[in-house]
């Protein structure tokens, strides 16, 4: 597991206790190899108007990892975040709807509160490392260089790995953070949990927004975005046509030939219903349309924020939902290890996800002539959608993240 080979004796390390059986039985474990531990739960944003209280109320979860400190034995406290969580996660997640694209908050809190304010927190508590209940693994070795390079690992448990959330990451802070649950089963997570008499060891798994619960998001987004009626457009599937690749482009290749990009005219559909506002919708919806009487289900192929219209075609299978590719802008491009960039531009052995738990995919990557970082798949996927992140990977190493510009 994580730590082995470290003089744990005096070394201290402060646990992201969320109040579930994951991060619970982390701080367990971390015990037993002989860690001081310590415990901090992070009140981050909540407002009772969009939260689903009777999901996961942060209350009774602190209260949780409050009552699992106690039995382990270890300090605790309640840290908040709130007004820097509404800042940098919140706010974030109004602009990204408002501009037309699909932001994921979970990575982001990942990247801005976990791994960042709450490490910059336990390092004031003197603490050598962080850690969660991240089903991922760490790796470490030094290069021929002689320099030391950490690995972002896919946890074993293939049903439960959640390292995608973690794509942001950077060599800094995976210096600092230690994942204890990474090489267990849920399963294993669960039996340790009883065994020892855990409070949380049959609590169900949070299924909400990072460390705040289950929201509603209609009501989330219209606490700032506000309604807009504005025209459903139907295209038909052979109004689109879907452009597909042979083969793999080269690194030589020019970047437009590489993304699918679905140019929508108006004279191509037409209207057949209305909508509440074109930023309350994202690519690959089904649900919220309330427009009846089709052969087949509808599904949001497209959304225009500046004419504040949205496109819909028949069936899960409509061409408009495909796509060969996207492109990551160069600023929004994130290498974890960042000496496997040149490798990784030439490999043909990388796999990709674009939504968690998706079964990942082959695909290539290059650059255009502005540094941007092009995906090019190696079939159609689909709902490949703006402000989402792309994650990529060589066998169980995340080497790459980036925002989906298009």
């Amino acid at each position: 597991m994580d730590g082995q080979g470290l003089n744990k004796k005096g070394t201290r390390v402060v646990v992201g206790m969320s109040g579930g059986v994951d991060s619970s039985v982390a701080a367990h474990i971390l015990l037993q190899q002989g860690y001081e531990v310590v415990g901090l739960f992070m009140r981050n944003w909540n407002d009772a108007s969009v939260t689903l209280e009777d999901e996961c109320p942060w209350i009774d979860d602190s209260r949780d990892a409050m009552m699992v400190a106690e039995q382990l034995g270890i300090p605790f406290q309640v840290i908040d975040f709130s007004a820097a969580y509404k800042q940098r996660i919140v706010d974030y997640m109004f602009n990204e709807y408002e501009q037309g694209r699909t932001p994921n908050p979970d990575v982001l809190c990942n990247r801005e509160i976990k791994f960042d304010l709450f490490l910059k927190e336990a390092i004031k508590l003197g603490a050598d490392f962080v850690a969660t209940g991240h089903y991922v693994r760490k790796g470490e070795f030094v290069n021929e260089n002689g320099e030391v390079e950490y690995q972002l690992l896919r946890g074993l448990d293939p049903n439960k790995d959640q390292s995608y959330f973690l794509c942001q990451l950077n060599a800094q802070q995976l210096k600092r953070s230690l994942f204890p649950i990474g090489e267990l089963q849920k399963s294993e997570v669960r039996e340790i949990a009883k065994e020892i008499g855990l409070v949380t060891a049959t609590k169900k798994d949070s299924q909400g927004l990072c460390f705040i619960g289950k929201v509603s998001l209609p009501e989330f987004l219209q606490q700032q975005l506000s309604p807009k009626k504005g025209d459903v457009i139907e295209i038909d599937r052979e109004n689109i046509e879907v452009i597909k690749y042979s083969q793999i482009i080269s690194s030589s290749c020019d970047e437009k030939a590489a993304v699918h990009r679905l140019e929508i005219q108006p004279k191509m559909g037409r209207k057949i219903g209305e909508h509440r506002g074109a930023h309350y919708y994202t690519r690959g919806q089904r649900r919220g349309l309330n427009i009846g009487g089709n052969v087949l289900p509808l599904f949001v192929i497209q959304t225009s924020i500046t004419d504040n219209v949205i496109y819909v075609g028949q069936g899960e299978d409509h061409p408009g939902l495909s796509y060969r590719g996207l492109k990551i802008n160069k600023s929004d491009a994130h290498w974890v290890r960042p000496s496997l960039r040149e490798a990784s531009l030439k490999s043909q052995d990388l796999v990709c996800q674009i939504r968690y738990r998706q079964k990942p995919f082959a695909c290539k990557i290059v650059e255009d002539s502005e540094s941007n970082v092009i995906a090019v798949f190696s079939d159609l996927q689909r709902n490949v959608t703006p402000g989402q992140f792309l994650a990529l990977y060589q066998g169980s190493e995340l080497i790459f993240s980036g925002v989906i510009s298009v």
